[in-house]
């Protein structure tokens, strides 16, 4: 993306209807997670101390879920001990990272979590094959770990997710949260997830690929919805939806309705670096009109959401770090997503 850094004169079109952004004050997840992990650099590092930490994309409680939803839970003393460690020298992190390169931000996320698991002992395998013969593959586990009594194996599903709300209604359905791309949906997923993959230990060819029998199987999901407003994420959602209440979340809308007005300093947010809270140094940062560009540089070459981080400068101003962040979408988007909402309820 273009970082040029001389001194600009073209505004970004105006716009009556923009969707205005937080200021400094605002007491967002990003602040936490700064004040927390102020010390870390390494950007594979903070995405594993996000991956570990960050508040659940689903309620483990809600009823809709019936138990099979897993949580990490808050790191130990000796957890964030060791991140620091990691951080300080993360060369076996990077291996397991460049073993077998990915753009998929999936994969990219399952090697931070494998590297966490066989570090603390918990592992037994993942991306375990079943076949049930030469040239019929069933289904693959992501993980089988040991459960926190380690007296037997669960079998974990992992999914890192980002969904933009749709609309907002009081009887909304899980397919109103839409993937950037409109390729799937908060409800499609969890419904492959719930009815299919947490299955397959169920199935006669999956006990051959087992170092022990699967005593149970969860879902474990991390992630960011966005809304389209402020106003929009503060609603509370149907409890239905079984969404947890503290989820991650930011803000999508086009770009001709971003408020450009009320930060100096923004990132475009490259695939591998949607998890955690973003850090930079300033010379790396994009003013507004530099933003504006670039983002339509973007759309010239494809129309996908692009990603964006709205930045501040730390204490000591060499450093910009994420205070917001969304999803700038095409202007037809949102017809488009609606048209697959519709679809998928009429389906459902």
């Amino acid at each position: 993306m273009p970082t040029r850094q001389t001194e600009q004169t073209e505004q970004p079109p105006e716009s009556g209807n923009r969707t205005a952004l937080p200021g400094p004050t605002y007491q967002s997840y990003q602040s936490q997670f700064h004040e927390r992990w102020s010390s870390l650099r390494d950007p594979h590092v903070r995405a594993l101390a996000w991956l570990l930490e960050a508040p659940d994309l689903l309620d483990v409680h809600a009823q809709r879920w019936n138990g099979r939803i897993a949580t990490l839970g808050r790191l130990s003393e000796m957890d964030v001990t060791w991140l620091h460690a990691l951080d300080r020298n993360p060369r076996a992190l990077y291996v397991l990272i460049n073993a077998q390169p990915s753009a998929r931000l999936g994969r990219y996320a399952e090697k931070l979590l494998t590297f966490y698991l066989q570090e603390t002992g918990r592992l037994i395998a993942h991306n375990v094959q079943v076949r049930n013969g030469p040239n019929d593959t069933i289904g693959e586990f992501d993980f089988i770990v040991h459960d926190e009594q380690r007296t037997g194996a669960v079998h974990w599903e992992f999914a890192t997710k980002f969904y933009l709300l749709e609309s907002h209604q009081a009887e909304m359905q899980a397919e109103a949260f839409v993937g950037p791309n409109l390729a799937d949906s908060l409800g499609a997923k969890m419904d492959k997830i719930m009815q299919q993959q947490l299955k397959l230990a169920e199935h006669p060819a999956a006990a051959q690929y087992l170092q022990q029998p699967v005593t149970h199987a969860q879902a474990l999901v991390k992630g960011w919805l966005f809304y389209r407003d402020e106003a929009a994420a503060a609603t509370p959602l149907p409890a239905g939806l079984g969404v947890a209440r503290e989820h991650c979340h930011g803000f999508w809308c086009e770009l001709s309705a971003l408020d450009l007005t009320l930060a100096e300093h923004y990132l475009v947010l490259p695939r591998l670096e949607w998890l955690a809270p973003a850090r930079a140094l300033v010379a790396n940062a994009l003013s507004a009109d530099q933003l504006h560009e670039a983002v339509s540089l973007c759309f010239a070459e494809t129309l996908a959401p692009v990603m964006i981080a709205v930045c501040d400068r730390d204490g000591n101003g060499e450093v910009v770090l994420e205070r917001q962040r969304g999803f700038i979408v095409p202007d037809d988007w949102q017809e488009k997503a609606a048209q697959r909402v519709q679809h998928a309820v009429v389906k459902y």
